[in-house]
């Protein structure tokens, strides 16, 4: 029966990078469940890799017509976005496992209520504060128009998002560390993917 892998992590903690190092590993024969968004597109992204990007208009098309499974939405400085996930066919219990970048604990739990806790599989990124703090500031002074306000805001909210008792609660109880040595890492999380 196929799985829906869904990752999870703070920003910055390595969980998009993970995220495509074990889609690109053909050995493990995962299926992208790309979200949405209504944000801007950063430098470098593409519409269907990353997210597919929509305005508030789209989102408001998908919500009606009961497709979307969940959303969440961050006043941020630059106004209102929205991240959500669609069943767009994607997900078929006996078709491959499928990969999520999840994002938050609410965002997994609404994917598990919706797919059922026997089809999901959470796993946890986990990264030392310090070293995705530099990884932020690096990643945000690449972009054309730094947002260092938002980049702050996401930092913080974090730490409240992923505590360890909204873990518990959750039952998310994979946890990887990915701090310095990032193939270790992946090859952990395959390795579990492989066993899920």
């Amino acid at each position: 029966m196929a799985k829906i892998i869904c990752l999870l992590g703070k920003s910055c903690s390595g969980k998009d990078t993970i995220y495509k190092k074990l889609l690109a590993d053909t050995s493990l024969e995962l299926v992208p469940l790309v979200s949405y968004t209504t944000r801007p597109k950063r430098a470098g992204e593409e519409e269907g890799r990353e997210y597919h990007f929509t305005d508030e208009e789209g989102f408001n098309r998908l919500k009606e017509s009961g497709r979307v499974i969940e959303d969440r939405s961050y006043d941020t400085v630059y106004g209102l976005w929205r991240y959500f996930t669609v069943d767009d066919g994607t997900f078929s219990p006996d078709g491959k496992n499928v990969i999520a970048a999840a994002g938050t604990i609410p965002a997994y739990m609404k994917l598990r209520d919706y797919f059922g806790t026997e089809n999901t599989c959470p796993i946890m990124i986990e990264t030392d504060d310090g070293i995705r703090l530099e990884r932020a500031m690096r990643r945000e002074k690449k972009q054309p128009v730094p947002r260092y306000k938002e980049m702050c805001r996401r930092f913080i909210t974090d730490s409240e998002d992923f505590d360890d008792d909204k873990l518990q609660a959750a039952g998310v109880d994979n946890i990887f560390m990915n701090n310095e040595d990032l193939d270790r890492c992946i090859s952990e999380v395959a390795e579990f993917i492989r066993n899920c």
